[in-house]
């Protein structure tokens, strides 16, 4: 349930399904208050691209460390949460990269996460920065997202075989490791290593988050609002080993436990609902 605070507005914007596989989604938050508003994050194991139109947002690092944004910033693969603030007369439109949609653009994904970088460093080139000099003459939120897509096609390299089979791959009974690897006659070695190099994570990463994933969405279901859950179900539907292992879980992700969870979910951002 998210909070209603008078001069804060935040949506999420849909992409064109041209675009599907590259982008999630955009989000554009704007803080119209007189108060600085923070928010959790949680993790997407995605990477962002933050633009920033006002007053500097920024980000702060359970190792706090904090980031601010002056112009844009990348961020990512986020596999742990962050705090962000945003003080008055903040505006950002953040892009929300999907699969190996960074790996296509920018040929490498050697992030560690929750390290910022300038893509301008990665390409070699001024052009986000001219970019960003373009979004910020534009004042409708839906136009920049179109000039973004504009400016982002021709960057993207011909998507690779085996991580889209691997970006695809639906079939829950399987190993998605296993199972290409058998189609690409290659080894679970070698697909575990092109897995890493394309996303940026391991597949048993990506394993692990999902379960969690699923574990906040139940727990969303079930008590909106209220703290009334029965943990055992949400422990055996999700597929857990005891409840001490979600609890391990969600303080490894969110660094709070799935009580506190409930309690603060009106302040944490859920980046794939």
């Amino acid at each position: 349930m998210e909070e209603n605070i008078p001069g804060y507005n935040n949506f999420r914007i849909a992409v064109p399904q041209a675009f599907e596989d590259v982008f999630s989604h955009f989000y554009f938050a704007e803080n119209k208050s007189d108060q600085i508003i923070t928010k959790t994050l949680l993790p997407s194991f995605q990477t962002i691209m933050a633009f920033n139109f006002g007053a500097k947002p920024s980000f702060h690092s359970k190792q706090n460390t904090n980031i601010e944004v002056d112009k844009y910033l990348m961020l990512g693969p986020i596999k742990q949460a962050f705090e962000y603030s945003l003080p008055p007369n903040t505006e950002i439109l953040t892009v929300n990269f999907k699969d190996d949609a960074f790996y296509r653009f920018f040929g490498n994904v050697c992030m560690a996460e929750h390290v910022p970088m300038n893509p301008d460093e990665l390409l070699n080139e001024d052009c986000f920065t001219i970019l960003w000099h373009e979004l910020n003459k534009i004042s409708d939120v839906n136009l920049k997202v179109k000039h973004i897509l504009n400016f982002c096609e021709p960057y993207l390299k011909n998507r690779n075989k085996v991580a889209e089979q691997l970006a695809n791959f639906r079939e829950q009974t399987l190993n998605p490791i296993k199972s290409v690897a058998s189609q690409n006659s290659q080894t679970e070695r070698n697909m575990q290593l092109n897995h890493k190099k394309h996303f940026g994570y391991s597949a048993k990463e990506l394993s692990r988050y999902e379960r969690f994933l699923k574990a906040i969405d139940l727990i969303q279901k079930l008590a909106p609002g209220t703290s009334k859950i029965d943990w055992f179900d949400v422990v055996a539907e999700c597929g857990y080993y005891d409840q001490s292992q979600m609890i391990h879980d969600f303080k490894h992700y969110i660094n709070i436990s799935p009580t506190k969870y409930v309690k603060f979910q009106q302040d944490i951002c859920n980046p794939v609902t």
